[in-house]
């Protein structure tokens, strides 16, 4: 089913992307736009985790490097990971004092879980663990490509909408094209994208936060967890890109009144509730281990 939504996402954003070109530069802007859908596809599938954490400066977590980090996180992911049957991933620490979490990857053997500084300086160990179950919850129901891929085509909509300024009503060459179009594709197709990534985003993360509760044992430490993201998120706004926004655990807040009207995650209040909801459901055993 994954595989469906993936070639499905590839296909309808290398759509937009293409009707972007088409709109701004006619023609040429087609031919354009086709070859950047050629490019970033094939880039979204092998390197779109690596692009995300270029794109937010992450450094790896090991035991040689940040070994505090990998300390306090690096034995609560293996056990994590134990319990849900999954490779370890490689571990990333993002230097920004905004608290969230992401994974990305294109598979769970190709994994990779970041968090912020901020996040380790603002949970305790059993909010960290909800919240690091909670990405690998993602790992686990692979839904990490989507979302990178989601994540790399946006950035490539949005760039194309930019060059709207070169492209936009050149009639020269080419009468197709249109500076009434190229305005309505600098406005449509960053918004088409957002769109596209909020339909991904706000299903799944339901889902990986009942994964997080079943295996940390409880839902009381995302619960509280995403208590304190909503909160402090907004005392210290992330300098996140939109195409982006989606991949993380909480929206990044970016002090935009707008920004809630489209969010690409339910409101969290309602997630709580529906963790609270599972409490005395069935969670981890030794027996569930694949």
């Amino acid at each position: 089913m994954n595989g469906i939504k993936t070639v499905l996402l590839l296909g309808t954003l290398s759509g937009v992307l293409l009707m972007g070109g088409r709109a701004l530069g006619g023609q040429q802007g087609l031919v354009i736009a086709l070859g950047m859908a050629v490019v970033m596809n094939f880039a979204s599938y092998f390197f779109s985790d690596k692009i995300a954490l270029s794109m937010y400066r992450a450094q790896p977590v090991t035991r040689s490097a940040n070994t505090q980090v990998y300390a306090r996180i690096g034995a609560m992911t293996e056990e994590l990971c134990r319990r849900m049957g999954l490779p370890m991933p490689k571990l990333w620490v993002i230097p920004d004092h905004s608290p969230n979490a992401f994974a990305t990857g294109r598979n769970p053997k190709n994994a990779s879980v970041a968090v912020t500084a901020g996040l380790l300086e603002l949970m305790n160990d059993r909010e960290l663990e909800g919240v690091i179950a909670h990405e690998l919850g993602h790992v686990k129901h692979r839904d990490i490509l989507i979302s990178s891929i989601a994540a790399t085509m946006g950035a490539a909509i949005s760039s194309l909408a930019h060059f709207a300024m070169f492209f936009g009503g050149r009639r020269n060459d080419d009468e197709d094209s249109s500076p009434l179009a190229g305005l309505a594709m600098l406005i449509v197709a960053p918004f088409a994208a957002m769109l596209i990534q909020m339909a991904i985003s706000r299903t799944r993360e339901y889902s990986a936060d009942a994964a997080a509760a079943k295996y940390t044992g409880s839902p009381d430490g995302l619960i509280s967890g995403l208590q304190k993201l909503e909160s402090f998120s907004k005392r210290i706004p992330m300098d996140a890109s939109p195409a982006t926004a989606h991949m993380f655990i909480i929206k990044p807040f970016s002090g935009m009144a707008l920004a809630s009207l489209f969010s690409t995650h339910p409101p969290t209040e309602k997630r709580v509730a529906a963790l609270a909801a599972l409490r005395g459901e069935p969670t981890w055993t030794h027996s569930m281990v694949n």
